[in-house]
């Protein structure tokens, strides 16, 4: 017959698994592998570096509400306000932007800009202030002709 029994603390005193087994059973930390990077594997997600994650600049994986697959919108545009803060100096200037779409926030002011394309407020801006943009000229685009039916013989056989 025993008659002292240990308290259970005195018992467990330097066991890693305290009677739960496997170390990471009993943690309540899902399955995650371990500690630190441990388990980041093809289906855990990969941790990566912070000074890998500073160098590329974001993190990996998907993005935003579209997929890496959808193409976006490249085309550059600038505003009438930008353009009057950052580039016009003096009445009459001529400012070149030939890659560009002048677009109409802001207000106009006298010089010339020459752009790739503009919006039809912009221009009436730049019109009212006594500038203008200048626009490339552009041939008209030839559309094919398609032949239609014309129903005018089916209304006549109904009226006959």
């Amino acid at each position: 017959m025993k008659v002292h029994k240990r308290p259970k603390n005195s018992r467990i005193r330097g066991a890693r698994t305290v009677g739960w087994g496997f170390r990471q059973k009993h943690k309540g930390h899902g399955n995650k592998g371990g500690f630190g990077k441990a388990g980041t594997g093809k289906k855990a997600d990969h941790k990566k570096q912070s000074t890998e994650m500073s160098v590329k600049g974001k993190y990996f994986g998907k993005q935003g509400a579209t997929s890496r697959g959808t193409s976006r919108d490249t085309r550059k545009r600038v505003n009438l306000y930008d353009i009057k803060q950052n580039m016009f100096t003096k009445a009459g200037q001529k400012i070149d932007l030939n890659k560009y779409k002048i677009l109409g926030s802001g207000e106009g002011f006298k010089a010339t800009i020459t752009a790739r394309a503009a919006s039809a407020l912009a221009v009436e801006k730049m019109e009212k202030a006594g500038g203008k943009i200048v626009l490339p000229v552009r041939e008209k685009e030839v559309k094919q002709y398609v032949k239609v039916e014309k129903k005018e013989k089916a209304t006549e056989d109904k009226k006959s």
